[in-house]
């Protein structure tokens, strides 16, 4: 990969990016996350379920005029306002871009056929993740045209189905399963090329609760990568379901990580679920163990008896500043409950600190 920059020779991250396209000869052009990463904290924007329901949302909005008489209620599906209502979808990646974001999630976390089957729209999963990426990386290149020193970047979501191929949901029927492995591998990689497609710069499988649908989704991008010809870095992200420290399908933190260590990633790291302060522990372990580098989005904080997230932007950011402080995370954003106004006190909290060092080999 070409490197712009001397051997040996520090530079701050403004000089190092005017390098990189000075060297390419192509000021438009941006470096590759794997270079940045190394440089300074990255953050991940907040939740995009969180902003939607701001905007209270009906039937009509969801339908737009496309679906007007689809056959199945199709409220909820958040998803499909990537095609009904992108102007709401472009203007919160942008909402979380002014805030500090500088890699932002495509509005994808069910854009496979598995979980779009549930609203009868199987046939739309291509062109759906197709238009998301373009939606967020329309916003991302405005913000990079207007300040090249601070490029931004589309991370493609790929999340984790509304099936498992570990546990039965039957519980008197404990051998069967409702999905298989070739199945969720079709839907991956059919859900990955729409990504890549539309122009997303990475791929992150996230809130991972099986690893076992991590690992299809994995198979599916690097066959999809093997097919293709080009690749994306790739990043995943677990997730500690309770106060056990263990995945739903039982693997603790140290164990989902040597499930996935075979695969080349960018990034490994955890999200929802838990509050910045209960995922402190996991991230240890992460940062421990881990040749990759990590990352981190915490819910804001706990949900309350209505399922409402109360932890203001300055507590979470209080919270997260320990990571920081402790060197233990390279990119930090928020999950459920998160809004630009979290990410903003957390960019301005992390812009104060330097990335964790990554590890040259396991420890074992």
């Amino acid at each position: 990969m070409l490197n712009p920059t001397p051997k040996g020779v520090q530079i701050s991250e403004a000089s190092f990016c005017a390098l990189w396209c000075k060297s390419i000869g192509k000021r438009s052009m941006k470096p590759p996350l794997e270079q940045l990463i190394q440089n300074r904290i990255l953050v991940l924007d907040g939740a995009m379920g969180t902003m939607i329901q701001r905007y209270s949302l009906s039937e009509n909005d969801f339908r737009g005029d496309r679906f007007v008489n689809h056959p199945c209620l199709l409220k909820g599906n958040n998803d499909l306002l990537c095609l009904t209502r992108p102007d709401i979808i472009e203007t919160i990646h942008r909402q979380y871009l002014e805030a500090g974001s500088d890699i932002i999630e495509t509005n994808t976390f069910s854009g496979t056929t598995i979980a779009q089957a549930d609203y009868q729209l199987e046939s739309i999963v291509y062109e759906l993740n197709v238009e998301a990426a373009r939606i967020a990386k329309k916003a991302v290149d405005d913000f990079t045209k207007q300040n090249p020193d601070k490029p931004r970047y589309v991370a493609g979501a790929i999340g984790p189905t509304n099936k498992t191929a570990s546990l039965s949901p039957d519980v008197n029927n404990p051998g069967y399963r409702a999905i298989t492995f070739d199945e969720l591998v079709m839907a991956y990689k059919q859900q990955a090329k729409g990504l890549m497609d539309g122009g997303a710069d990475a791929l992150l499988v996230e809130t991972i609760f099986d690893t076992l649908n991590a690992k299809a989704a994995l198979f599916a991008i690097e066959t999809l990568y093997e097919e293709e010809g080009r690749s994306l870095p790739i990043m995943v992200s677990g997730t500690i379901t309770d106060a056990s420290g263990r995945t739903l399908s039982g693997q603790t933190t140290e164990a989902f990580m040597i499930s996935l260590s075979h695969v080349p990633l960018l990034s490994i790291g955890l999200n929802c679920a838990l509050g910045a302060k209960q995922l402190r522990p996991y991230l240890q372990v992460m940062d421990e163990n881990t040749e990759f580098f990590v990352s981190a989005y915490p819910n804001a904080g706990l949900p309350n008896a209505f399922g409402h997230y109360d932890q203001t932007p300055e507590q979470m950011a209080a919270e997260i500043e320990e990571y920081l402080k402790d060197g233990i995370v390279n990119i930090i954003g928020g999950c459920c409950g998160s809004t630009p106004d979290h990410i903003r006190a957390i960019a301005h909290v992390a812009q104060r600190y330097q990335p964790r060092k990554r590890k040259t080999e396991h420890v074992a």
